[in-house]
């Protein structure tokens, strides 16, 4: 994959995942105030997730397929999921072993991924785990805008799942790009794999 391909292009698509992406810092200040702005807050996160649901569907449905698209939108996810978990453990909603494992998770992946972009012309996208991972994320986050403070172990509960696909998520990564990892030399061209 040519990084040439990479700049933005000014699709429906892509236009709504930078909306998407404009809306995470309205988000954190509704979080930041809880519980005053706890029904805006959840609305807010609500269409930031449907929005990325229309986007994938756009550029599915009406071929607005775009390699700018396929690696944007699932940083935008990111930015979107740690910015939430991080609002919400500052808020006291989440337990601090949430917030810490996405973000060390998300580094190693963009470490991962930079290196195979730079050193092996290799462009990584998400997979069937990551996609499963990231919708089980929503689904949690969702529910912390409504679950009662008590019992407290329930907000430990409800984050096993996307924990343990985006475990599988990132072995799986490893797996399908290990001779991409352990070639040394001149780039290759190869096709793009599992990334969440």
């Amino acid at each position: 994959m040519s990084k040439s391909k990479l700049k933005f292009e000014p699709t429906v698509p892509n236009i709504l995942t930078a909306l998407r992406l404009a809306a995470v810092p309205l988000l954190a200040w509704f979080i930041w105030q809880w519980p005053t702005y706890q029904t805006e807050g959840f609305i807010t996160f609500l269409l930031i997730w449907l929005t990325d649901l229309l986007d994938g569907w756009i550029a599915r449905t009406f071929d607005k397929v775009t390699a700018f698209g396929k690696l944007f939108d699932p940083v935008v996810d990111k930015i979107f999921q740690i910015t939430t978990a991080v609002m919400m453990f500052l808020v006291g909603r989440i337990p601090v072993w949430v917030p810490i494992f996405m973000i060390i998770r998300e580094t190693i992946m963009i470490v991962g991924g930079w290196y195979l972009l730079q050193k092996r012309d290799t462009v990584v996208y998400s997979d069937l785990f990551g996609k499963a991972a990231t919708f089980f994320y929503v689904l949690a986050f969702g529910a912390l805008f409504w679950i009662p403070d008590d019992p407290r172990w329930l907000r430990d509960v409800i984050f096993f799942i996307p924990v343990t696909l985006s475990v599988a998520a990132t072995i799986n990564y490893a797996y399908k790009n290990r001779k991409s990892f352990s070639l040394k030399g001149p780039k290759h061209k190869r096709k793009a794999e599992a990334k969440e």
